[in-house]
């Protein structure tokens, strides 16, 4: 095993291969700092490149960029709070709330070592497990796998806000967002209304952008200055480094619980990042900072999601089964040098399995090792008005949504989920279980058909599947046995618990109970709607939304009826948000009828001019570079830029 070890590491060390590995990372970093673009994006454009080069050195290319996607993600995560994929929400949370209070360098330097620390565990275990990892991931059976996608999906909703039924509401919006589009195990194409941009259901991209990354622009275009309200205060490089080191057992434990999540198909990252969040949550004293800027949520993340990304290569390597997107790619690569993944692989190519290790543990130094020496400068961004960042970064998720389908449902889409994901912010409803329920949707459909299929109900008493669910059910249990026991108290006393809620409720200001009503409105409608609908599709197609919807249906009317009773005397006050949300609807109808460039020059001449007071020389000089960067890289993507309805004349 050594012996190959060192060949290996030997043949990746030769210049050109060193070049190809440092050219894939570069592509990474700058690919995940963009949102809505990630490592499907940048493996996607490499993937024409890798040919130019010998068998190792294009595979090490595509690691590069795989290996560092989830470092730079980092940067937009805290900064923007527009998390690159759904394992990066609770970076997002923490993150970008410690961004808000000046602490912007402290979330990054430890959130790249945390990434480091994760990519080398995980490049570790790929090295110790690849001969001995089969036996062990046969072991778990569809049941259990279904299980563990339900415990990480029911973490995303409990560790996120402080009324459960929003959380599970929220997730349970998510898994029927997640299930549009074609069924798994039926010929039917469920809630596509008959649009055809919605066969293939709905894009990851535009779901994590929406609810996300338009949502906070709204608000901070609101609000105006930068992403910090507090005068940033960098400190040394050191801060981060004495972070790191006080949380390193967390982050220890939280990489080994990323690792385990890596072994599972389609599911990997989104629950384990969240069972790590979890357990930073459960291993805390004080858990009132978490949702506030807690740097231990940021360590835990980070540490989980990057060991994830590495761990998915044991499935693929083993089974031909990737765990995610690029994953997938890398498959497709592997094949067209004549490699087949699966267990003879392990024996007939032990050096090209190595160098996929070497090239991640390379490349996850590095990458981390990058992004920590860049962070003060990264970090002053947030002392920049932000109606400047927004300029690029909107016309980067537009780009980024649209890639999806090519079509103008693309940009429906992204602008309905903003409004959506703005007014779940403001409501008080976590966005997070959402984006998690959605990704989850599809494996959990076909373990759910399978499980049935294959053993009836009876997988439900499976050893596995009741030690899984037990992380859950006990908690839940304990939990329920304190709230029986302070509803006694409080009746004893005197108190009305119904009252007191209501009394909560109305603490809260004016615009959030109006926005409560309406999202619980909306949110019910929808849900009402999708019941009647499920009663017209096959009776396989019927599980996992049925799992959804009839849950979310009474939990949204359960929180309809509460919003109602607090709805009352409320009034807007001084909140003005909600006055940028014609801009939603405005700027995708414009490009319907104009087409792309005449609204999109619009829109940058608003948000410099106006939005950010610049001087209208700086203002043309900077729209134009940013202008023909975004036109540039459609074309790079190889995406059509929007003729709108006018252009379709001509």
């Amino acid at each position: 095993m050594f012996e190959h070890a060192a060949v290996a590491l030997q043949a990746l060390l030769e210049p050109m291969r060193l070049l190809a590995l440092f050219g894939g990372m570069f592509v990474g970093l700058i690919f995940g700092m963009l949102p809505g673009l990630g490592g499907v994006a940048a493996v996607s454009i490499l993937l024409p490149f890798i040919y130019l080069f010998d068998a190792y050195a294009g595979l090490a290319m595509l690691l590069g960029a795989v290996s560092v996607v989830y470092t730079s993600d980092t940067i937009t995560s805290v900064l923007l709070g527009a998390p690159g994929s759904p394992a990066s929400a609770p970076t997002a949370i923490e993150g970008h709330a410690l961004a808000k209070q000046g602490k912007a360098s402290q979330a990054l330097g430890v959130g790249f070592l945390a990434s480091m620390v994760g990519g080398l565990i995980g490049a570790l275990v790929l090295f110790l497990a690849i001969p001995v990892a089969g036996p062990i991931v046969l072991m778990l059976g569809t049941p259990e796998l279904l299980m563990f996608a339900l415990v990480g999906l029911f973490f995303a909703s409990s560790m996120v806000g402080k009324n459960l039924k929003k959380g599970l509401a929220s997730a349970c919006l998510g898994l029927l967002l997640g299930v549009v589009g074609p069924a798994t195990a039926a010929a039917d194409f469920r809630f596509t209304f008959g649009q055809a941009w919605l066969l293939d259901g709905v894009s990851l991209t535009i779901m994590a952008l929406g609810l996300f990354g338009i949502a906070e622009a709204i608000s901070m275009l609101a609000i105006g200055g930068g992403i910090s309200g507090n005068k940033m205060v960098l400190g040394p490089r050191s801060d981060g480094v004495r972070d790191f080191f006080a949380h390193k057992w967390l982050i220890l434990r939280s990489s080994i619980i990323g690792v385990f999540g890596g072994f599972v198909p389609a599911v990997g990252a989104s629950a384990s990042t969240w069972v790590a969040y979890g357990h930073a949550i459960r291993s805390t004293k004080d858990k009132s900072r978490f949702g506030k800027g807690e740097i231990r949520g940021v360590a835990a993340a980070e540490g989980a999601n990057n060991a994830t990304v590495i761990a998915d290569l044991v499935p693929t390597l083993l089974f031909s089964v990737p765990g995610g997107p690029a994953a997938a790619i890398f498959l497709g690569a592997l094949f067209s040098f004549g490699y087949y993944p699966g267990p003879r692989m392990v024996q007939e190519s032990p050096d090209l399995m190595y160098l996929i290790v070497w090239s991640v543990a390379l490349a996850s130094v590095a990458g981390a090792v990058i992004c920590f020496f860049i962070t003060p400068h990264v970090a002053k961004l947030t002392r920049i008005p932000f109606a400047i960042i927004a300029a690029p970064l909107l016309l980067v998720m537009v780009l980024g949504a649209q890639k999806s389908t090519g079509t103008m449902g693309d940009l429906y889409l992204l602008f309905g989920l903003g409004l959506l994901g703005w007014m779940m912010k403001h409501a008080d409803w976590p966005r997070a279980p959402a984006l998690v329920g959605f990704v989850l949707a599809k494996p959990m459909e076909q373990y759910f058909w399978l499980s049935n299929q294959l053993h009836g109900w009876s997988w439900l008493t499976r050893p596995g599947v009741l030690i899984i669910a037990s992380i859950v059910v006990i908690p839940l249990v304990l939990t329920g046995w304190r709230l029986v026991r302070s509803h006694g108290a409080a009746v004893a006393a005197g108190s009305a618990v119904g009252v007191v809620a209501v009394e909560e409720d109305l603490a809260e200001p004016g615009h959030t109970r109006i926005i409560s009503a309406v999202l619980a409105l909306i949110v019910t409608g929808a849900f009402g709607y999708a019941m009647w609908e499920l009663q017209s599709f096959n009776r396989t197609s019927q599980l996992l939304p049925g799992l959804a919807i009839y849950p979310g249906f009474l939990l949204s009317v359960m929180l309809l009826i509460r919003a109602l009773r607090s709805l009352p005397g409320s009034s807007w006050g001084d909140f003005n948000e909600h006055c940028l949300l014609p801009m939603l609807v405005v700027y995708p109808v414009a490009i319907w009828v104009l087409g792309y460039h005449l609204p999109t020059v619009a829109l940058l001449a608003w948000l410099l001019l106006v939005s950010a007071g610049m001087r209208w020389k700086g203002a043309l000089i900077y729209g134009a570079l940013i202008f023909a960067t975004i036109l540039g890289m459609y074309r790079l993507m190889r995406a059509d830029v929007p003729v709108g309805l006018i252009g379709d004349l001509f």
